[in-house]
């Protein structure tokens, strides 16, 4: 009796550490910024309701690598997931980066309206691609912020040296086709080459400028939401698939509703954040009629090389630029 006792005791630690898995993940976000927090306090309910069947270890501020080097740790099994803008997840679902076609987006309006849209088609095909995941949620619109000169028009920004992150395809043809020559660095590298001049212009959103300190290292903030992007937590599909079905209900719905959330609160910190950094004495800076028509012949011209080039398909373009003609024209469905 005492060895069947014993036997059957351990067979049921064997069954639910077999049944435990940690869901390691990388993000390039610091801890402390309010992606992190909302992040870990989901953790922390997904352990909870799965009574430690399922924990999430995160590796925060880049730890990791840039968005690029996460993608193939989890190809490895290194790592489970990764908390990823949506254009490093192009080669999976190119169409993506749509969202960030330099100047399309001239409303939050807009904005909600198209991602109502195609945020749900995108989320599936990543989940084809091989990643769960729980919907995508805004990092927001991405300002022009530079150290020695404003940089509101197109003229301007070419006597600038400007960063891009590597291997970001998209970004480096917009700025060819500027005839700007940029700058691609890592993430951790875009601080000090701020101050020692390597770059004197980055693009980012508010909440990103200050988080990583590139605030403290430009005057000038230019007036003009140069592209938008979003950004989701993707996990492994395969790893995901060893977690019990009735735990993977936990996550999602955790997590699901973890993004809702993010989605909003990064809207308004993005807002805050921009009028915070107008309070520290960087000067807005407001382009010109004739510099804004100069500005959206650009996004034309951009737009048109990044189809042919085949960044975003022209069937994805063109149903993008549908909705937004549809919103404008108050045709919305």
């Amino acid at each position: 009796m005492k060895h069947t006792l014993l036997a059957g005791l351990f067979l049921g630690l064997l069954a639910t550490s077999a049944q435990a898995l940690t869901l390691k993940v990388a993000t390039l976000s610091p801890d402390g910024s309010g992606w992190m927090t909302k992040m870990r306090a989901g953790a922390a309910e997904v352990k909870t309701r799965t009574e430690g069947r399922v924990d999430f270890k995160f590796y925060t501020g880049g730890t990791m690598g840039n968005d690029r080097a996460v993608l193939t740790k989890i190809k490895i099994g290194q790592l489970q997931g990764g908390a990823i803008t949506g254009g490093s997840l192009s080669d999976f679902v190119r169409d993506i980066q749509v969202y960030s076609l330099p100047l399309k987006f001239k409303s939050f309006d807009e904005v909600d309206y198209v991602r109502s849209k195609m945020d749900v088609p995108f989320s599936k095909a990543l989940e084809s691609a091989g990643f769960v995941n729980f919907g995508f949620a805004e990092g927001g619109f991405a300002y022009v912020m530079s150290k020695n000169a404003p940089a509101s028009s197109i003229s301007a920004l070419r006597k600038q040296r400007v960063w891009i992150p590597d291997n970001d395809r998209q970004s480096e043809e917009a700025l060819k086709s500027l005839k700007v020559a940029p700058v691609p660095l890592s993430l951790g590298d875009v601080l000090p080459s701020l101050q020692t001049g390597i770059i004197d212009t980055v693009a980012s959103s508010p909440i990103g400028a200050v988080a990583l300190q590139w605030h403290t290292q430009v005057k000038y903030l230019t007036d003009l939401p140069m592209s938008y992007f979003v950004g989701t937590l993707a996990i492994d599909k395969k790893a995901f698939g060893k977690i019990a079905a009735a735990d993977q209900v936990v996550v999602r719905d955790v997590m699901g509703r973890v993004f809702r959330e993010i989605d909003q609160q990064n809207r308004k910190d993005n807002l805050a954040a921009y009028n915070a950094l107008l309070r520290q004495g960087i000067k807005q800076v407001k382009p010109s009629a004739e510099e804004l028509a100069e500005w959206a012949r650009f996004s034309t011209i951009a737009s048109e090389q990044m189809e042919k080039q085949g960044i975003v398909s022209p069937q994805a373009a063109s149903q993008f630029n549908a909705y937004l003609t549809a919103f404008r024209g108050g045709k919305k469905s």
